[in-house]
C-alpha cells in the first residue's frame, strides 16, 4: 500500500473508494454524518484540495491509501485534532467495503499511529468508534490500542436512536 496525502487530481480516486464504501460507512451516521451526504466528483476533489492545504498548514493530516499494484483509492484515514501542546491526535480511517477484510485497514491505521509518533513526537493517539463498529473496534485492537472507556449515549443518530462511543487510545 502507499499512503499519501491528498493532492488536487486525487477526486475521481476518492469518489470512487467513498461509493463502494458508502453501505458500511451509513451503518454509523452518529460517528460518521459526512456519509449520509450525497456523493460527487466534485465534492471529493474539493476535499483533497482544502486536505492539502490543512496538511501543509499543519491544522490536519488527511492521507490517501492506495493500493501499489493498481494505484486505485482503497480509503482515507487521518491524523485529525492535532493537540499541539500534548502532542495528540485523533486517528480516522475508512476503505472500500470490497476490499474489507484483507488488513489493509489495519496496515493503514499502524502506519498513520506510527507517523504520529514518529514524525509529530506524538505521545498519545486516540480513535472514537461507534459501540456497535465491530470493525473499526477490531482494527483499533489489532494495532494496539487499548480501549479507555465507552461513552454511553452520547451521540445521536439521525433515526434519533442514541449511540454509545467507544474511546481507544495507544501511547508512545
Amino acid at each position: 500500500m502507499i499512503i499519501r496525502c491528498p493532492r488536487l487530481g486525487d477526486g475521481l480516486g476518492v469518489f470512487d473508494a467513498t461509493i463502494d464504501a458508502l453501505p458500511g460507512l451509513r451503518q454509523f451516521p452518529a460517528s460518521l454524518p459526512w456519509a449520509l451526504e450525497t456523493p460527487s466528483v466534485d465534492t471529493a476533489e474539493a476535499f483533497c484540495a482544502a486536505g492539502s492545504a490543512n496538511f501543509e498548514a499543519k491544522r490536519d493530516f488527511p492521507f490517501l491509501f492506495f493500493d501499489k499494484t493498481s494505484h486505485i483509492v482503497v480509503g482515507c484515514g487521518g491524523l485529525h485534532r492535532p493537540r499541539w501542546t500534548i502532542p495528540a491526535f485523533e486517528l480516522g480511517f475508512w476503505g472500500r467495503s470490497s476490499l474489507v477484510g484483507r488488513g489493509l485497514f489495519s496496515e493503514a491505521a499502524d502506519a498513520l499511529a506510527n507517523y504520529a509518533f514518529f514524525h509529530f513526537g506524538a505521545k498519545r493517539v486516540e480513535a472514537i468508534c461507534d459501540d456497535l463498529n465491530a470493525r473499526s473496534i477490531r482494527v483499533c485492537e489489532r494495532i494496539g490500542m487499548q480501549l479507555e472507556g465507552v461513552l454511553r449515549q452520547e451521540r445521536r443518530a439521525p433515526d434519533g436512536s442514541l449511540r454509545n462511543t467507544r474511546i481507544y487510545s495507544k501511547l508512545a
